[in-house]
């Protein structure tokens, strides 16, 4: 095996971005273009204060343990891999709900910092539900238990639009010029939506503050791509082989993607130099990502784990499923995407189909299947709505969503039973138990989810109706023969 080590940069002791979501993605994406960055340059102004917000006080304090340092394992394949030790975290801090029930262990900190004029720069992760949005309308989710705990105790904040409500507060109060707030997460036009739930959740608390937010705070989108699989024991041991022992360690494919909106008011790290693309629109790059990888991605997540097959690798292993997503993405994907000129929709579908085959990742579709009701309405929905407007082809995409329907029952086609992670879990089961046996009121009631269909597509009967086929293909047939159904409409 070929490897390769790289050391931390020397520590820089100035915090000039504060991350809200330490989890692996951040340690193997944003902070890893940092730690370069600040290798090459000796930029002393942008070290990083991290913060979980709801669970991962373990993870908070064993970084603190480590002294912040930690590594990430880049894969090209089984036989090459880079090894870098992480140093551009700076301080840890947890602010979930910790085991003695009490919320909120390090939140003055993180309010503190965020307040202080050295933070110019806040980025998340906190994944598409952590916005409190409905993904739908795009609108603030004002009746969940925890934005009203915000909206009852703004000064105790819990949730991201909470705690970067009251720190622009903290910094309006003081003139301090608002830092600028970068969405790293998988949503469309994602900058945006941060804003919408800022300021949504700031006018219910204080109108003036609202308008000053959208009038000063810059909230640039961003698109972000690298496949993180969460770490298993396997991972760690096959690190120890290479020397590395480190609970914190992360393990991801060598490629990596960033992709930025440059507006940033009280300035950025020279991420260009890194590989970042700066861009003034970067809604073409992060559209055709999530329609084309993350809608890939989901494909096999649902139909894969339906027939336990257990990580992507595993998946694409397999012709039938290599076939299904060459035909969603260069089919149904690709026709829905306005590209610059530059981008070849056919060579980067290629690409993908080579990542998901690299055998050094053992990325779950478990991982891959949490929070379906609020990812399918960019990763599918909207591929599904263009097409069905145009008179385009619509077949993979139902057979997906008649995946996620059957997924969402909690049990393989074999009946082996797994936990459904997603923020409509208790809902969606409800969907199952209410109609049973019955699966042609089942997938109406699906297709009556405001939160997750969109107008047009639930109003269309045809699509219904391929949805409800596919299911019922998938329920009485098989994963695999539904597939080659599939294939075999194509050839007519």
């Amino acid at each position: 095996m070929s490897v390769q080590t790289i050391k931390a940069s020397q520590r820089a002791g100035h915090i000039g971005i504060v991350h809200l979501g330490l989890g692996a993605f951040h340690r193997a994406h944003q902070a890893v273009y940092l730690e370069r960055y600040r290798c090459r340059t000796g930029d002393d102004q942008w070290g990083v204060s991290s913060a979980n917000l709801r669970r991962g006080a373990s993870l908070v304090d064993s970084l603190i343990d480590a002294g912040f340092l930690y590594h990430v394992a880049e894969y090209r394949d089984s036989d090459n891999v880079t090894v870098r030790e992480i140093g551009a975290i700076e301080e840890a801090l947890f602010t979930g709900q910790g085991a003695d029930g009490q919320w909120g262990r390090d939140l003055a900190a993180l309010l503190d910092r965020l307040a202080n004029v050295e933070t110019r720069i806040v980025t998340l992760t906190v994944t598409e539900k952590g916005y409190f949005l409905n993904p739908a309308s795009g609108e603030l989710l004002q009746s969940d238990p925890m934005i009203q705990a915000d909206i009852a105790a703004p000064q105790t904040p819990r949730t991201a639009p909470g705690i970067l409500v009251e720190a622009l507060r903290r910094r309006r109060a003081a003139g301090t010029p608002p830092f600028t707030v970068l969405c790293c997460d998988n949503m469309p036009d994602n900058g945006e939506r941060t804003r919408q739930a800022v300021a949504q959740l700031a006018q219910v608390q204080e109108a003036a503050l609202a308008d000053w937010i959208l009038e000063h705070v810059a909230f640039p989108s961003s698109m972000v791509d690298r496949i993180v699989p969460a770490m298993t024991e396997q991972d760690f041991a096959a690190l120890k082989t290479l020397g590395v022992e480190d609970a914190n360690a992360v393990v991801c494919e060598a490629f990596s993607q960033w992709v930025v909106e440059d507006h940033f008011p009280e300035g950025r790290p020279v991420w260009d130099t890194e590989g970042v693309t700066m861009v003034a629109d970067v809604a073409p790059f992060e559209t055709m990502k999530l329609r084309m990888l993350n809608g890939s991605h989901s494909l096999l997540a649902y139909l894969g784990s339906l027939a336990e097959i257990e990580t992507v690798f595993d998946a694409v292993s397999q012709a039938p499923f290599q076939a299904l997503l060459s035909r969603y993405m260069n089919e149904e994907a690709a026709p829905t995407l306005e590209t610059p000129a530059e981008i070849d929709l056919n060579a980067y579908a290629d690409s993908l189909l080579a990542r998901f085959a690299n055998d050094s990742l053992r990325h779950k579709l478990q991982q891959i299947a949490m929070d379906g009701s609020q990812k399918l309405p960019q990763r599918w929905l909207q591929v599904a709505e263009i097409n069905l407007a145009a008179g385009r082809d619509t077949a993979c995409v139902a057979l997906g969503l008649a995946g996620w329907i059957r997924y969402t029952a909690g049990t393989t086609l074999a009946g082996r039973a797994f936990r459904v992670d997603d923020p409509m879990a208790e809902r969606l089961t409800a969907l199952h138990h209410r109609h049973g046996d019955d699966v042609a009121a089942l997938v109406d009631a699906f297709f009556g989810l405001e939160a997750v269909m969109p107008d047009t597509v639930a109003q269309s009967e045809r699509f219904k109706q391929q949805v409800l086929d596919a299911y019922r293909a998938l329920t009485e047939r098989g994963v695999g023969p539904a597939i080659a159904e599939l294939a075999t409409q194509s050839a007519r």
